[in-house]
């Protein structure tokens, strides 16, 4: 049995107290078990697109769909099967047509969202009088830690 296999289930308080090289053996041993399992998702992924694709996009078309879900069944399992829509919008494109529509006389916010965002580059680039007109429209939010252990050059 593995390290992390004795781990399953044990509090992180606990892990926490390890010493510095078992835990980054269990950091080694939990990324090795994801690459696995993502490895064996994908390849189940990729057998289901082979067998049901094609039946799905008939099912799309017979219900007027570019996509969605459409769902069926394969002997006693049902499959439902999504495809995602994701639309992009021509940035410039849009623009104009907003300045159409205010050129008209007419409120654009009642026809497109507008949104307005800050390069953090160009933010950092900027002179501390700029930075400081912006900086009540800005909000900092951070992501979850990352942390990677490494042996040093003494410990092996």
């Amino acid at each position: 049995m593995t390290l992390l296999e004795r781990c399953v289930g044990r509090p992180a308080s606990e892990l926490a107290a390890y010493p510095p090289d078992q835990l980054l053996d269990l950091k080694k041993q939990a990324n090795d078990a994801l690459a696995r399992a993502k490895a064996n998702v994908e390849l189940v992924d990729r057998a289901l697109d082979l067998r049901y694709s094609r039946v799905a996009a008939v099912h799309r078309v017979a219900a007027g769909k570019d996509a969605g879900t459409v769902s069926f069944n394969d002997g006693v399992v049902r499959i439902s099967c999504e495809l995602p829509k994701k639309v992009e919008w021509d940035q410039g494109k849009l623009r104009r047509i907003v300045e159409r529509i205010r050129a008209a006389g007419d409120d654009p916010t009642e026809f497109v969202e507008i949104s307005y965002r800050v390069s953090e580059t160009k933010y950092n680039s900027w002179p501390t009088p700029m930075r400081a007109s912006f900086d009540p429209a800005r909000t900092l939010k951070t992501g979850k830690p990352a942390f990677r252990l490494s042996m040093t050059e003494g410990g092996a």
